[in-house]
This record gives structure tokens, sequence and C-alpha cells, in this order.
């Protein structure tokens, strides 16, 4: 591994920071720094209308999904300048949560799958910040298991008519677009009858009800489809085809995920050199100091492993596995520093962050939070299988209905 940019790097690196500390909302600085334990909450701010700005800022300035193509808003930059650039953007890169769905995951299906009508049209748009778009796989009946999807879409003339449910759908509430999975075939095996499309969230018939969250917050939505009609021509990839076209969909989401995915230790680290129990300061507890320097251990080697990735795509090449080693890696890290620190807590622990107990009611947000991200873009049992069967050549998981029919799988409430 080479840790050093080379020289076109460090000047591209330059040319971002200078943009960045021009072009920044400094304002914001102090809040954003704070947000990595939860979800990111602005006192003042609407974070859609916050990074709409930014994202526009951004897109003004040819910083904005820099990776992509010139003609769809991109910059046409390198895969180790995406990186370099979400280095030195920093804390302001949690101002475009908004559209990292958009970026990471829908932007890419539409390139790969989408007409050029649809890219021109859609893809400068959600550069600019214009648009927002959101993912409609996970359904009350099949989470992990995407393929296992009930919503149907039927064909008519040059439409497709959709009827269905989805759920834990981030960011619906405010979306303009949606890339939506639904089965087209149900005579055959389930991976083999689906289909990919994307829709206007706007169109008659889809009801979106926002999900109340532990921690406060409606991030989450169900979204209901009632005889929505869907152009042929918004179709992704050709009928029943879906499966491989969500792949696509799938491999950037966990990539997206697992690189700024926060696991706490800087946190904890400080919280425990600050917080007094009955024999002194936390950190000079010998019990306290083996939990900090265990997660320290992991903390450095998720590290260097993203190290490793960012080496590899410097000299061009694909990174392994490291992105879904690290988000399950990370998941874990975040829930239980969370939940050690409130054990240190005791009593105060159950504080939801007034002004003179912020950090107690930030690592509450951490431990009310942090169970998602052991689900979100595939569990923990998922990420290990895919570890296990394609990094070190495992056995593969039995899966008795893989040749069954979808309509012939024996399921309640069908």
């Amino acid at each position: 591994m080479n840790f050093d940019d080379t020289p076109q790097e460090a000047a591209f690196r330059e040319t971002a920071r200078k943009w960045v500390e021009a072009n920044a909302p400094r304002e914001l600085h102090a809040e954003l720094s704070k947000s990595s334990l939860g979800r990111i909450r602005l006192a003042n701010h609407d974070i859609v209308d916050v990074g709409k700005a930014w994202q526009k800022k951004k897109f003004e300035g040819n910083w904005a999904c820099l990776h992509w193509p010139k003609e769809y808003g991109g910059r046409d930059a390198t895969p180790i300048e995406k990186v370099i650039w979400q280095q030195e953007e920093g804390v302001y890169g949690k101002l475009t949560q908004p559209f990292q769905i958009g970026e990471g995951m829908c932007g890419p299906t539409v390139m790969a799958f989408g007409s050029e009508d649809a890219k021109r049209r859609h893809l400068p748009k959600l550069a600019s910040g214009e648009e927002i778009w959101c993912q409609l796989f996970s359904e009350p009946s099949a989470g992990s298991d995407v393929a296992g999807l009930r919503t149907r879409a039927e064909k008519k003339g040059d439409n497709w008519v959709v009827n269905g449910q989805k759920i834990w759908t981030s960011g619906a509430h405010y979306s303009d677009f949606g890339l939506l999975i639904a089965r087209t075939d149900p005579n055959v095996p389930k991976h083999k009858g689906l289909t990919m499309f994307f829709l206007d969230m706007k169109s008659p018939g889809v009801e979106v009800r926002p999900i109340k969250q532990a921690n406060g917050m409606q991030e989450f939505n169900e979204v209901y489809f009632t005889d929505v009609v869907i152009p042929d021509s918004q179709r992704l990839g050709a009928v029943g085809e879906g499966w491989s076209v969500s792949l696509t969909t799938l491999m950037n989401e966990r990539m997206s995920i697992g690189s700024r995915l926060a696991t706490g230790v800087p946190e904890m680290f400080e919280f425990c050199s600050n917080l007094m129990l009955e024999d002194g300061l936390a950190i000079d507890d010998p019990a306290v100091r083996s939990k900090l320097a265990s997660w320290a251990v992991k903390s450095s080697g998720l590290k260097y492993t993203s190290y490793r990735a960012i080496s590899a795509l410097s000299k061009g090449d694909r990174p392994g596995p490291e992105n879904s080693i690290g988000k399950l890696v990370s998941g874990m890290m975040l829930q239980d520093i969370a939940t050690y620190a409130m054990d240190l807590q005791g009593a105060a622990g159950v504080l939801t962050g007034t002004d003179e107990e912020t950090v107690q009611g930030q690592f509450q947000q951490m431990l009310l939070s942090s169970p998602s991200m052991r689900i979100a873009g595939g569990t923990d049992e998922i990420l290990r299988n895919i570890i296990a069967e394609r990094v070190l050549g495992l056995p593969g998981d039995i899966r008795v209905d893989k040749d069954v029919p979808y309509n012939k799988i024996p399921t309640k409430g069908r």
C-alpha cells in the first residue's frame, strides 16, 4: 500500500481544499461535527433545504457527483479523486445526506441501464440537487430477501400498473423520484420474475407514510402503490432481469454506506477522558482502558483496510471485499460503544440531551439509531454470507426455494 498522494493527486487535493475553505457554510461546522453519533439534526435549519443549497453550490463549482461523466453533471474524475474529495469535504459531506442514495445508488443504476434520454433528463438534476431520489426495495415480508418481494407490476399497453407496498424507504417523504423493483412474473423462480423501474413519487396512487423512529426522527417511510401507472420507457433493463439490475444498486449501496459509517471511537475516547467515576476519571480505570484499547485496534484495522481499498483505486484496480467488512465491523462497534457509554453513565443515561448533558444525549441518539446501521444495506448475516462464500470460498447457504416458481413457494398471506 502507498498512502502518499501522487503529484497529480496532491494538486487535486489542494484545489479541493481551497474550494471547500472558500465556500463551505462555516456556521454549521460545530453542529455537523457533533452529529456523527446519531442522525443529523440541525437546530435552526432543515437538512433538506441546507443540503440542496450545498449540493447546488458544489454542482456550480463542478464538485458534485464528480466521478460521473461530464455530460451527466459530473467531472469525469477518477475513483481516487472522489475519495480525496470526500476527505477534504469532511463534515460538510453530511449536508448532502438527502442525495447519498441518489448519487451512490440510483444514479449509477440509471447510468448503467437507462435510456440516453432518461440519463440526460434526470442525472444532471440529481447532481445539481434539483431532484432527490429514493430506493424502493424492502418490503414487510421481504427485507434482506429482496427477491421475495410481492409488489406487482402488470403490463397494460405501453404502461405498467403497480400495486403493493414498500417499507424502510429512507427519504421517500421528500423524494422526487424513486427506483422501484417489482414482480412482473410470478410463474418463474423468484429471482427471475423481477423488473426494475423508476417513477415519479408524485404519481397518482403513491402514498408515503413516515415511520416514527425510536430516536424521535422520521427518516424511514412506508410507501403504498395503488394502481400506479409507470410508462414502459421508465423500465431499467429487460423485463425479468430486475435482479441483475438490482445487484448494481446493492453493490453501490454497500460501498456508499461502508465508506462513511462512523464508529464513535473518537467520541468515546473524549467522553472517557472527561467522565468522573467513583474512583476517578473513566479513562484511568483498567476495565475502561481495556475496552478502549480493543475498539482502538478495530478502528485502526478499519482505517488501514480502507486505505488498502484507496490504494487499489489509485492504481486503477477494483477493490476487494473491504467495504462489506467495513460496514459489518463498523455497525457492530457503533452499537457496542453506545451501549457501554450508557452503562458508564448509569442513571444519567436516561437524559435526553439537555444543554448541560449534550454528550449523554448524543450517546443516547447513537444507541437508538445504531441497530438500523446493522440492517441498512444488508444485515450482518447477509454480509457474513457474502464474506464467507465470495471471499473465503465456503459452501453456500442452502436455498430450497431457489428453483421453485414464486407462486409455488409456501407462505402466509400471499
